[in-house]
This record gives structure tokens, C-alpha cells and sequence, in this order.
């Protein structure tokens, strides 16, 4: 009875898990399964990533391990027909790497872990030997599109009934915090019955401690005489409301001294493809912003920092300003937080469950003026921003530990496995 035992417990720490995403960027969703996967392989799992794209030198560093093997299938295929179409052929690219994963490959795996796409799923229900899938819902896809046309309305039709059909075929559905999972049951009413467990993005404490022993100084980024500096941390994307941040930050300066004033710098930083044709004019778009707000001499744009740049940033920062609305989740407050920095965030979505109000930072409305207030106190306080800090640091490690995700995850996988 012992070695039976004994032999399940083996055949459960071996289980193989293939990790199936669109891109392999530095988004927050890839952030999350790139953190799956590493806590999946700690815990003795075998573990494959596999993408349409992928971009060695656009990537997180720990997907460089050759020990974290990522297979790029299908690249080949568009990511639009002459600007539109995106959907479509993010639904075509994410099948032919499922059908090249099922028929083509001759992988062995358990359990496949897929996200952001789920019309992969029927795919893998093709395997001769039926597979157990795990769906993460990081938000409902066809509420992260905008529909003004008729004819939008039209195309979008039957692939969010795609959506919905093939996201109920997954064995077990995980969701990133109960902010989705209310959504989640809001938009796909078909699915109501279906029970979906929440399982928060986690931070690789680890990986951000290396980052932060190797992390470069800020000297030549920043202005000389700069003494407190804020960071908006996110992709170059309309949706992330970055303006607000720059609004934010003239709206402070008209209300501080002269002396006050010339020591606040802000540092627009975030995710920045070539490849995406809204990233490249969103970019453009804010730089255009802050001269017309004037603030050409106190605002710097990054695109795409290196992870040793943006622990340095969140180490030197006085806060982090999180401006998108009705964010999923978001795992810059995660990260800012364990960096020790406070977080002005709007106040909903992800972030009223992350981020504790008044003690890890401030959740305000989404306006100038709600944010330059907060901004503002943490300015005139300096005892309140080391307090929010060490206080931000403790809630993530008592509430966002990479172990508690690692063990939440494999238990799930272990119950799918068996």
C-alpha cells in the first residue's frame, strides 16, 4: 500500500503541463503564465511553453533558461489583414499551434494550460487520448473591444459566441481575482452553472531579488535636482489611460511652490512592440500630450525597460500611479508594492483587491485631480511614503507569495492529473 502510494505521489510530481499563449511578450498575461510555468517546474512538474510568437530579445529573462524550453510554431501566419481583422487571426494562429501541438509534434504532456484564446480548446479535445485543459480567464476578450460600427458589431458576433461555447469546454476555469469572476459570470450567461476558482497573479520574489542586487543606478535618466519621482508603469495601449498620469502631474505642479515644484520628475514607462501599430502612435500621442501640458522638461518615456531598469525605477520611485480603469488585475501594484513603493490606483477593478487603501497607498477616482492630491500628500509626508512602503512589501508577501501560487496551481494541476 506504502510503494502504491508512494507511486502516485511520483506519477503526480512528474505531471506534464504544455503552456499554450498567443504572444510571448512582456504583458501582464505573459508575465502570469511565465511565473505559472517556473512555479509548476519548482514543484517537479515537466513543463513547455508554447506561442505563435516569441522574441528572444523581447521577453522576460527567465523564458532565456534553455531548462524552460519555448516553442515558436505558426509565426509565419498574419496578425491582421491590412490593419483589421486582429481577432480572426489570433483565433487562426492559436489553432494551427494547438493543431501542430496535437498532430505534429509527438509531445507527451497531461494537462495543457491555455489563456487569452480559447477556441484552441476544441483542438486539443482532438488528441486520441483525451487531455485535461485548464483555461485561465485573465477577462472576457470581447470586453477589451470597442464596437462603434455596424459592421464591427457583425464580425465581433460569432466569435464572442466562440468565446463563451469553446471556454466551457475547458475541464477546470481559473480566474485572476473575484473583480473577473463577477465579470466573467456577468458576460458569459451560458455559463453560469460553471464554478471558476480564483487564482491571483503571484510575484517571482526571487527573480525581483536578483533584478534588485544587479539593478543599474538612475543617474543620467532622471534631471539633476530630481527628489521625488513617479512611475506609470504599462503598456503603451489607449485602454491603460496613461494621459491620466501626465494630467496628473500638471495639475500637482500648479499646485505646489516654485522650490516644490522643480525637484518632481515622472516616468512613463511600459511594454513597446514595433509590431502593434497602437503602441507606436500611443506613444506619440502622450509625448504630444506633455507638451502641450507643458511638461517636455519633467516627464521621461521609456520603452520596454529592461527588468533591471524597472526595479530600479520602482525602488527610487515615492509612488507608482496606476491609471487604467477596470483593470482585471494588474501586477504592477504587485510589483511596486514589494519594491517598497507606494500605489495611487484607480478605485476598481484589480486594484481594490490588491492594493490596501490609506495603508499600501491610495485608491482614488480616475481624475487629475483625485490622483495630484495623493501624489501631493505622499510629497509633504515623506514618513507616510516609508510607512505605505514597508506596509505595501508585507501584503505581497503575505498575500501574493510566489509559494502560495505555486501551491494553489500544482493542487490544481494534481486534480486534474489524476
Amino acid at each position: 500500500m506504502a510503494s502504491r502510494q508512494q507511486g502516485r505521489q511520483e506519477i503526480q510530481r512528474m505531471a506534464r503541463v504544455v503552456f499554450l499563449h498567443p504572444d510571448l511578450g512582456i504583458g501582464g498575461a505573459e508575465r502570469l503564465v511565465v511565473d505559472a510555468a517556473v512555479a509548476l517546474k519548482s514543484q517537479g512538474c515537466g513543463v513547455q511553453i508554447w506561442t505563435a510568437h516569441y522574441d528572444p530579445t523581447h521577453c522576460f529573462s527567465e523564458t532565456l533558461d534553455p531548462e524552460l524550453p519555448v516553442v515558436c510554431v505558426g509565426d509565419w501566419l498574419p496578425t491582421s489583414v491590412f490593419g483589421y481583422l486582429h481577432a480572426l487571426c489570433a483565433y487562426l494562429r492559436m489553432i494551427y499551434v494547438a493543431l501542430y501541438l496535437v498532430f505534429l509534434s509527438g509531445v507527451e504532456y497531461d494537462v495543457i494550460f491555455c489563456d487569452q484564446v480559447s477556441v484552441c480548446i476544441p483542438v486539443l479535445r482532438l488528441s486520441r487520448r483525451k487531455k485535461k485543459v485548464l483555461f485561465y480567464c485573465h477577462f472576457p476578450d470581447q470586453l477589451l473591444t470597442q464596437r462603434k460600427s455596424a459592421l464591427k458589431k457583425l464580425y465581433r458576433t460569432p466569435i464572442d459566441w466562440l468565446e463563451e461555447r469553446t471556454t466551457g469546454m475547458a475541464d477546470m476555469i481559473l480566474v485572476n481575482s473575484q473583480f473577473t469572476a463577477g465579470i466573467f459570470s456577468e458576460t458569459f450567461r451560458g455559463l453560469r452553472g460553471v464554478q471558476t476558482d480564483v487564482l491571483y497573479p503571484s510575484l517571482n520574489t526571487c527573480t525581483f531579488d536578483q533584478q534588485s542586487s544587479q539593478a543599474q543606478g538612475l543617474g543620467g535618466l532622471l534631471p539633476e535636482g530630481t527628489s521625488f519621482l513617479f512611475l506609470s508603469l504599462n503598456r503603451y495601449e489607449r485602454k491603460k489611460n496613461l494621459g491620466l498620469a501626465l494630467e496628473a502631474l500638471a495639475f500637482l505642479r500648479c499646485g505646489l511652490p516654485l522650490g516644490k515644484r522643480a525637484g518632481i520628475h515622472l516616468v512613463v514607462a511600459g511594454g513597446y512592440d514595433d509590431r502593434v501599430t497602437e503602441n507606436v502612435q500611443h506613444y506619440t500621442e502622450l509625448k504630444e500630450l506633455a507638451a502641450q501640458l507643458h511638461l517636455e522638461d519633467c516627464v521621461t518615456f521609456l520603452r520596454s525597460p529592461t527588468d533591471s531598469l524597472k526595479v530600479a525605477l520602482l525602488r527610487g520611485s515615492t509612488a507608482v500611479l496606476y491609471t487604467p480603469s477596470r483593470e482585471h488585475f494588474g501586477i504592477v501594484p504587485i510589483e511596486a508594492m514589494y519594491c517598497c513603493c507606494p500605489v495611487i490606483a484607480v478605485n476598481s477593478g484589480g486594484p481594490l483587491e490588491s492594493v490596501a487603501d490609506g495603508e499600501t497607498g491610495f485608491l482614488c477616482e480616475p481624475t487629475a485631480e483625485a490622483f495630484s492630491k495623493a501624489m501631493e500628500r505622499l510629497v509633504r509626508e515623506p514618513q507616510l511614503c516609508r510607512d505605505m512602503g514597508q506596509a505595501g512589501r508585507k501584503r505581497v508577501q503575505d498575500k501574493f507569495s510566489l509559494q502560495a501560487f505555486s501551491d494553489q496551481l500544482y493542487g490544481y494541476i494534481v486534480k486534474l492529473s489524476k
